[in-house]
C-alpha cells in the first residue's frame, strides 16, 4: 500500500507554519536584544505563509488571488529573506531591484494565465527562488568565514539544497514533465517534495534565530572581554588571552615582549579641560598605538591612563624600538589637539618574558619596574627591564 499526501493540507500546513515562525522573529526583535534582521526574517516568513495559503485555494478562489498573489508573496518572501541576510552582513539594500523584480514576475504570471501556462510559471517562480537561495548560500558562507558564526554554515547547508530542488523543478518543467496542476489527484513524489520543503521552512527559522543569538553572545562576549571606551582589551580579556596562550600548541617556551605604558601628566589633563578631554587623549593614544601593532599584538587597558601591550616573538631590543615608535606617534597624533598647557607623553617600560612561566601579575611586575625607572628619569622615555632576557 502506498502512502500518498494531502497536498492541498501541506500547504495551509506549511502556511501556518510560516505564520508562527514569523511572529517568533518578531518577538525577539521585540527583546530589544538584535538588530533588525529578524523583523525582515518576520517579514519574510509572513510573506511565505500568505503565498502558501493563496495558493492552497487553488481552483476555488480566483487566479489573482491563488497565483498572481500567492506567487508573488512567495517570491517577496524570498527576497525579504536575502535583503535581511544582507543587512545583517551589513551589505547594501538595492530596493529599486527588489521592486523591478515583484513587477516582473507579477507580469509574467499574468501573461502565462490558466492550465496551460502553468509549466512557465512553474519556471519563472523556480528560478527566481533559485537565485535567492543561491544568493543566501553566499551570504551565509561569507559570514561564516568573515565572522566565524557556525549557525551560517548550518544557514548554507539548509538553503544549498532547495536551489538544487528548484533547479530539478525547472528542468521538469521545461521538459513539460509537471503536469498543469499544482493539486494532481496523485501528487506522488511532488506531495513529498512539498512536506520536504515544509521541513527546510521549519529549520530555517530555527537556524535564523541561532545565526542571531549566536552574533549577539558573541558581542556580549566580546564587550565583557574590552574596554568599553577605547576598543582594547581589559584584564579579563587580557587573562582569558595568556590562558589561552598557556594551553596552545605552541612550542614549550613562548617568549615575548611586554610594555608597560603610563599617559603622562593625564591627572592634571583631567582636572583642568575635564574627563570629555581625557578620554578623547585616550581614544587618541589607542588609534595611533594600533596602527604600529600586528595583528596578533595585544593592546590592554589597565585602568586609568595605564595600558599593557603584548608583542609575541620579539625580543626585548626590537621592543625598544616599537616603544619608541609608539612614543613618537603619540606625540604627532596630539599636534592636531588645540589648547593643551602639558601636552601629555608616553613612559613605557619595556620587559621580556615566557608566556608560559609566568602569570600576568608577574609579567606586569617585570615591565612595571622598568615603568618606574622611565618615571623617576623624568617621564617621556623609554626603558627596557633586560633582567628576564639577560637570564
Amino acid at each position: 500500500m502506498s502512502l500518498t499526501l494531502d497536498l492541498r493540507t501541506i500547504f495551509v500546513t506549511g502556511a501556518l507554519t510560516c505564520f508562527i515562525i514569523g511572529l517568533m522573529l518578531l518577538m525577539t526583535f521585540v527583546t530589544g536584544r538584535f538588530t533588525r534582521s529578524p523583523v525582515w526574517w518576520s517579514a519574510s516568513s509572513l510573506c511565505i505563509g500568505a503565498g502558501l495559503l493563496g495558493a492552497a485555494f487553488r481552483d476555488t478562489l480566483p487566479d489573482l488571488i491563488t497565483v498572481e498573489f500567492a506567487n508573488t508573496a512567495m517570491l517577496a518572501g524570498g527576497l525579504l529573506l536575502l535583503f535581511g541576510i544582507r543587512a545583517f552582513g551589513g551589505r547594501e539594500l538595492n530596493w529599486f531591484v527588489f521592486g523591478i523584480i515583484l513587477i516582473a514576475t507579477w507580469t509574467l504570471l499574468a501573461l502565462f494565465p490558466g492550465e496551460d501556462g502553468f509549466a512557465v510559471r512553474v519556471m519563472v517562480v523556480g528560478t527566481v527562488m533559485a537565485l535567492c537561495d543561491a544568493a543566501i548560500v553566499r551570504e551565509a558562507v561569507r559570514l561564516a568565514q568573515q565572522e566565524g558564526l557556525r549557525s551560517a554554515w548550518l544557514l548554507a547547508a539548509l538553503f544549498a539544497p532547495t536551489v538544487v530542488i528548484y533547479g530539478g523543478r525547472i528542468v521538469l518543467a521545461g521538459l513539460d514533465q509537471v503536469g498543469t496542476k499544482l493539486f494532481p489527484e496523485d501528487s506522488g513524489s511532488s506531495g513529498w517534495l512539498a512536506a520536504t520543503g515544509v521541513t527546510f521552512v521549519i529549520l530555517r527559522g530555527q537556524a535564523l534565530l541561532l545565526l542571531a543569538g549566536e552574533r549577539t553572545n558573541r558581542m556580549l562576549a566580546s564587550l565583557a572581554r574590552h574596554d568599553a571606551l577605547t576598543g582594547a582589551m581589559n584584564r579579563s580579556g587580557l587573562e582569558q588571552w595568556l590562558a589561552r596562550q598557556k594551553r596552545g600548541h605552541q612550542p614549550r617556551e613562548l617568549r615575548a615582549s611586554l610594555l608597560l605604558v603610563d599617559i603622562d601628566h593625564f591627572k592634571a589633563l583631567n582636572d583642568s579641560r575635564g574627563h570629555a578631554a581625557g578620554d578623547e587623549i585616550l581614544r587618541i593614544f589607542t588609534n595611533a598605538v594600533r596602527g604600529q601593532l600586528r595583528s596578533d599584538d595585544i593592546l590592554a587597558r589597565q585602568g586609568g591612563d595605564e595600558f599593557a601591550i603584548i608583542l609575541p616573538g620579539i625580543r626585548v631590543r626590537e621592543a625598544v624600538r616599537i616603544a619608541d615608535r609608539i612614543r613618537n606617534v603619540f606625540r604627532d597624533a596630539l599636534a592636531g589637539v588645540d589648547d593643551l598647557p602639558l601636552p601629555p607623553t608616553l613612559s613605557i617600560g619595556v620587559a621580556e618574558a615566557d608566556l608560559r612561566g609566568l602569570g600576568l601579575d608577574e609579567l606586569l611586575a617585570e615591565a612595571d619596574e622598568a615603568l618606574y625607572r622611565a618615571k623617576r628619569l623624568g617621564r617621556d622615555r623609554v626603558q627596557a627591564q633586560l633582567k628576564t632576557a639577560e637570564a
